[in-house]
């Protein structure tokens, strides 16, 4: 007879992680096991530096908030479907904190003894109990909570690439097949590997192909010291050859390569290993021919003679990235490789207008990217933030430069918007006469923003203070920045405004852990992730690093980890604020490029309950900064 209790806690968790990796029949098991209890409003589960449960707990409804008892703060508030009590998991060491029912809560008492093996074998589930555990701490890929469970550096799953788009295109394979026999040492096929500079060779016998082996292959087990120089190829080749027939299409190369993880493919006449190769498939092949590669996409860009060109470009970026966080690299390279395939875009969209204008420009000038894009964050297709700082001219020729410069920047923004940048709802291009000006000027506009700070000038320079040099004279955008920095010194009352606008963000969620979101307008409902989530780490990044009179870095990610080297004693929240702010650009991307938007106003009822755990953790470290901050710069004296 089914146990209906049970399997009406197994029904329950089926839809929460860690439970949802598990297999059916598991959970099903474990939920015999587990124990149900009731607590009223204020009971506690646990007390700080009490010794350890023999379970950890899920909360099936109700709401329970830890917190530090000596301090009575709520760290963090768990609700349906959250897990807590984790730390006679992965510690062997009392609570750090109380666990107190916030209401009447039902809560369920998992063992630990009966679950850990689960989390042992499945590395998915032991993977979100770590990040669960370690997120109590700010950062949850901090290296104090490696080894906790398996004993070696954990490892994220990777994503498969979207097949949903196929490329029905033949795909192009290198007939120059470089061969060797099985008897052949690894030192010699290294030798042959160097002289064909190849990255694969293959083994063959009486001309069929028996193993393959390849760069990887002779680093783990030749330089790793694992197996002599003399070892034959037949010993550490793979086997056996993955074969397919050579025509093949483009898609079905990148689904084969995924199937079996490889990086190379043998082809043969009929496709399998009895008969004669005729060709070798690299995965940089199939990455070439799918275009999603940055190299190609920089050639083509050089290739391009029309603006109009240059969209289906842009497209193939898009592309690239959606590639690269489906492969889970890493977002500080996708956004340092994805920020300069956009910045070429400009580039080139630049060098087509300066052809079309009647003369070259007058003088030296610098084209500013502003906002996400000066601190290498636009991912994805967004409006133009843009303007131009030229030389200083005389009086008898300023309005000659000034209408060619602005005629220059009308062209360049028109140009950018054929690609895809829609115009600045706010006009702030470098077209707007108010965005283009000479070095004397800018410095002008500068200094007032800074000794006038009202709400405006403070919002327009958070713009400002953000910018990089995308095309033109470098120098001229320094001499701007040493005139900032010292306005900004001499003015230091200017922080208490910059810390006031960047406290304005609003929290990205209540006292209940529940996403706040938009109450009305267009996106009534759904929850705005620049404004409550990013925006907050942006703005205060910003105030920090001017306060430190730092230049040169403009990446929020980077700015927050050159404070962590600059001010140790506050690494901890720092590197975390770094890792949060990587987090969230990243789902916002994920989002953005799902949704075909700009992935700021998210429907919270389309993401699943892991997605909505991994959203908060980020949120941790928000308070905490703003926090810093207000203290720092004594932020409660503006009136």
């Amino acid at each position: 007879m089914k146990n209906t209790i049970s399997h009406r806690v197994a029904d329950f968790l089926k839809d929460f992680p860690p439970f949802s990796f598990l297999h059916k029949m598991d959970l099903e098991k474990l939920s015999e096991q587990i124990s149900i209890i009731y607590k009223d409003k204020d009971a506690v589960i646990f007390a700080e530096n009490e010794k350890t449960h023999d379970s950890f707990y899920v909360v099936h409804k109700g709401a329970v908030a830890l917190k530090k008892s000596t301090k009575n703060i709520v760290l963090d508030m768990c609700d349906e479907g959250d897990i807590f009590g984790l730390r006679p998991l992965l510690a062997q060491e009392n609570y750090i904190m109380e666990a107190v029912a916030h209401e009447e809560s039902i809560l369920y008492a998992i063992p630990i003894a009966v679950f850990k093996p689960y989390a042992l074998e499945n590395r998915t589930v032991g993977n979100f109990l770590i990040e669960s555990y370690a997120s109590n701490t700010k950062n949850p890929y901090s290296d104090i909570h490696k080894d906790k469970l398996y004993g070696d550096d954990l490892t994220h799953n990777t994503m498969q690439p979207d097949t949903n788009s196929f490329d029905l295109t033949p795909i192009k394979y290198s007939k120059k097949i470089v061969t060797c026999s099985p008897s052949t040492t690894a030192r010699d096929v290294a030798k042959i590997m160097n002289k064909k500079k190849v990255g694969a060779i293959l083994i063959v016998d009486e001309m069929l192909p028996i193993g393959i082996l390849t760069d990887k292959d002779l680093r783990n087990k030749i330089v790793t010291g694992e197996y002599s120089i003399m070892t034959t190829a037949e010993t550490i080749m793979t086997k056996p050859v993955v074969t397919y027939p050579k025509k093949m299409t483009v898609t079905e190369a990148q689904m084969a390569m995924m199937k079996s993880n490889i990086s190379h493919l043998c082809l043969t006449k009929d496709g399998t290993i009895n008969t004669k190769a005729v060709g070798i498939l690299s995965k940089h092949d199939v990455m070439v021919a799918l275009g999603n590669n940055p190299a190609v996409l920089i050639k083509a860009l050089k290739r391009a003679k029309k603006i109009k060109e240059i969209k289906p470009i842009r497209n193939r970026i898009m592309q690239l990235l959606q590639g690269y966080l489906d492969q889970n690299i890493p977002m500080t390279l996708i956004s340092k490789i994805i920020t300069e395939l956009n910045e070429a875009c400009t580039t080139r969209v630049i060098e087509m207008c300066i052809e079309k204008m009647s003369s070259p420009p007058p003088v030296k000038f610098a084209w500013l990217a502003l906002g996400s894009q000066g601190r290498s964050e636009q991912m994805l297709h967004t409006d133009q933030d843009n303007a131009i700082v030229y030389e200083n001219v005389s009086e008898v020729f300023r309005d000659e430069t000034r209408i060619y410069f602005l005629k220059f920047a009308g062209l360049i923004n028109k140009g950018l918007f054929e690609i895809g940048y829609d115009y600045c709802p706010a006009e702030m291009m470098a077209s707007n006469p108010k965005w283009c000006m000479s070095l004397d000027e800018w410095k002008s506009q500068v200094h007032h923003w800074i000794t006038n700070p009202g709400k405006n000038e403070v919002l327009l320079s958070f713009i400002f203070f953000d910018y990089s040099v995308t095309y033109g004279d470098t120098e001229i955008a320094s001499q701007l920045s040493d005139s900032i920095f010292e306005d900004v010194k001499a003015n230091p009352i200017f922080y208490v405004h910059l810390v006031s606008g960047a406290l304005q963000s609003p929290s990205p969620t209540g006292f209940f852990r529940q996403f706040l979101v938009e109450q009305d307008g267009a996106n009534k409902d759904n929850f705005d992730i620049k404004r409550r989530a990013l925006m907050p780490l942006t703005d205060a990044a910003r105030v920090l690093i001017l306060s430190h009179s730092v230049k040169g870095i403009s990446n929020t990610a980077e700015r927050f980890e050159k404070l962590a080297e600059l001010e140790p004693t506050n690494s901890e929240l720092y590197l975390s604020c770094s890792y949060s702010f990587k987090a969230l650009l990243k789902f916002r991307t994920k989002q953005g490029l799902l949704h075909h938007d700009s992935g700021q106003f998210i429907a919270l009822e389309s993401l699943s309950k892991m997605e909505k755990i991994k959203l908060k953790r980020t949120f941790k470290t928000i308070k905490e900064l703003q926090e810093l901050i207000s203290v720092r710069f004594n932020v409660s004296n503006v009136v």
